[in-house]
């Protein structure tokens, strides 16, 4: 794991506190990152962000789908699993920064038929394909973030109810306060890890009303359900929300 100083403690205490044979308390795995059916997969990794693509790689192997990787680094040195991705010759392309400069997006000009993109790694990255890859149909190209997207400000400003259907309670939300933070306050907690946006685990399921969702999981078709919300960083557009709580 990368010791990253600006992180929220969790590399410095690994780092620097926790010692071999020491018992930590985990919670079970979310995926966010599924791997959909496909004739065709592109996997696009940049960095460490080859982690989960490993796992899609022995995925696509394993039921005989096509696939290629487009692996971009800052340098042979720095990238990992280059010994395990050699066994698979050609289907792999390795893109060294220090050597070939940025990856190069072009085969995505034009969608693959029944294809899918999978792609991980920094924000310039994910924002280089996104943009490379426009023409792929709506929810074909998925991408697992390190950070939230960067966002425009809320659509409303003011603040919203909250009816909780479950616990029959009604929660205002303040202009500065977040959804989870009013849920809290009212004595409704919600598990939440991230508070970006980008882990999943204060999905909150909605009845009524209309979110703004400002997440970095669901794609559009998913937002214009309108049925789930996260709360750590979503807000409201309609005046009222019904929440499943």
């Amino acid at each position: 794991m990368l010791r990253e100083p600006n992180s929220k403690g969790g590399s410095h205490y690994i780092h620097d506190e926790l010692v071999e044979g020491q018992m930590l308390t985990v919670g079970t795995p979310r995926n966010n990152f599924s791997l959909a059916q496909a004739k065709r997969y592109e996997f696009i990794a940049g960095g460490i962000g080859i982690t989960p693509i490993m796992t899609m790689i022995a995925a696509a192997e394993q039921l005989g789908i096509d696939w290629h990787l487009h692996y971009g680094g800052r340098s042979r040195a720095s990238m990992a699993f280059l010994p395990e991705l050699e066994a698979y010759g050609d289907k792999v392309t390795i893109w060294p920064q220090d050597e070939m400069g940025h990856l190069n997006l072009t085969f995505l000009a034009e969608p693959a038929e029944h294809g899918r993109v999978y792609c991980c790694g920094p924000e310039p990255l994910l924002n280089a394909v996104a943009g490379a890859a426009e023409a792929w149909p709506a929810g074909t190209v998925r991408f697992e973030r390190f950070v939230p997207a960067q966002l425009p400000e809320p659509v409303r400003t003011e603040p919203f109810e909250l009816e909780l259907a479950i616990s029959n309670k009604v929660v205002t939300v303040g202009t500065q306060q977040t959804v989870l933070g009013a849920l809290n306050d009212a004595g409704v907690p919600v598990l939440s890890s991230c508070n970006e946006g980008v882990c999943g685990t204060c999905e909150v399921g909605v009845l009524r009303g209309t979110p703004e969702h400002r997440d970095s999981l669901l794609n559009d078709a998913e937002r214009a359900k309108n049925d789930r919300m996260f709360v750590c960083v979503s807000r409201a557009i309609s005046d009222r929300l019904v929440l499943d709580l």
